[in-house]
């Protein structure tokens, strides 16, 4: 794969996004010197795995590897979608992989309908259950219409064996439509689903418990349901953890996860668990905006590939991840984002005298006017 065309990056950082842009966009890319300097270099296990995962998504994929792993060409052929099965490495929650699927599911030629296999929550990807509660609502905002958005959670599993399964599905999108956010409105309800797999029920209990103290002192509408499941669908390892969301006014949902230490070294205490998932929700709702900051990248992407027209979006804190994102898109598509400082009319955080934006601090205004891409048809 020889061109001017070939986009051209270094190490092993943010792979994911250039993979899905190069998908999108139809530009081939070339990763080099990924991990080249460290003990093992080199492409990953879940690495390898994802660019496995995407041959299966789309017909015509050209990909070379040297022979050392520290460099890759990579060619995107068409989006085609369609029923697939995937198992996913269990050094990455499924989480990992269902990043990449819900931003190319909408752009395949069929319907996808996809079976993954894995780990469901660990200490270092969203849970399914935070996808299901926090990424989808932000994928239907988009859509015109939702004629089968679906992702539901038929095994779990923990690390490090795994033994987790899920179904995702997602319908045909011709084209997303532009959208409007900007208020996300006050905290009314707070749900979430605490599991205990392979270990006494009593624990998911204790979870419940400890969380619910915590969130008792700020509203009253607070409900987790126990989740002990038994035999397969516990999975293959022991563990206990959470996924909580709350949802407010305007139907924006802010998500956090936690989930049990599987080392040997330490072992994690039900309270904790149950507190920590409380205070990573609390710390995620006060940060604000129309989008949990875990799901910042997909609605910059949905944004970009609207219809020509004007999408405007109010986030909390622009994470790193996402502030890389943006820089991706100019690299794919020559987009760029205006970004301003929001001032939260509820809020008297904003300084007046200080009108500049600091992605760390404040909430930002995105604006961009949507490329109007389509699928193939």
């Amino acid at each position: 794969m020889v061109g001017k065309n070939v986009l051209e990056f270094k190490g092993s950082q943010y792979m994911r996004q250039r993979l899905i842009l190069s998908v999108v966009s139809g530009k081939p890319i070339k990763i080099t010197q990924i991990r080249a300097k460290e003990d093992n270099p080199g492409l990953t296990e879940y690495e390898a795995n994802l660019l496995r995962l995407l041959d299966k998504l789309t017909n015509g994929t050209w990909l070379e590897v040297s022979e050392t792993g520290t460099a890759f060409s990579f060619s995107p052929g068409a989006l085609i979608g369609g029923t697939l099965t995937h198992e996913c490495c269990k050094l990455r929650g499924i989480g990992y992989y269902l990043e990449v699927l819900m931003a190319l599911a909408p752009f395949c030629k069929k319907p996808l309908s996809i079976i993954l296999r894995g780990v469901t929550c660990n200490q270092k990807d969203p849970s399914v259950d935070s996808f299901k509660q926090g990424a989808l609502p932000v994928l239907r905002r988009f859509m015109v219409i939702d004629p089968g958005l679906e992702l539901t959670i038929k095994k779990r599993g923990v690390e490090p064996l795994g033994g987790g399964e899920v179904h995702f599905v997602c319908p045909s999108i011709k084209q997303l439509k532009p959208i409007q956010l900007k208020d996300w409105g006050k905290v009314k309800k707070v749900r979430g689903t605490m599991f205990a797999l392979r270990v006494s029920p009593a624990l998911a209990n204790r979870m419940v418990e400890s969380a619910k103290g915590v969130f008792l002192n700020f509203i009253p509408d607070v409900f987790f349901t126990v989740d002990h499941l038994k035999g397969q669908a516990a999975g293959k390892s022991p563990g206990f953890g959470g996924s909580l969301y709350a949802e407010t006014t305007d139907g924006v949902i802010f998500t956090s996860d936690c989930v049990s230490d599987c080392s040997a070294q330490s072992h994690s205490v039900p309270e904790d668990v149950g507190r920590n998932a409380a205070h990573a929700l609390l710390d995620e709702i006060s940060c604000g905006g129309c989008v949990d900051s875990a799901f910042q990248s997909l609605a910059c992407l949905y944004m970009a590939l609207t219809s020509k027209d004007v999408s405007k979006c109010v986030t909390g804190p622009l994470t790193p991840y996402t502030i890389k994102f943006l820089q991706h898109l100019r690299e794919f598509f020559g987009l760029m984002f205006q970004l301003e400082p929001y001032r939260d009319p509820a809020s008297d955080e904003f300084d007046q005298d200080d009108n500049r934006l600091r992605l760390g601090v404040n909430k930002v205004e995105l604006t961009c006017v949507g490329i109007g891409y389509q699928k193939l048809v």
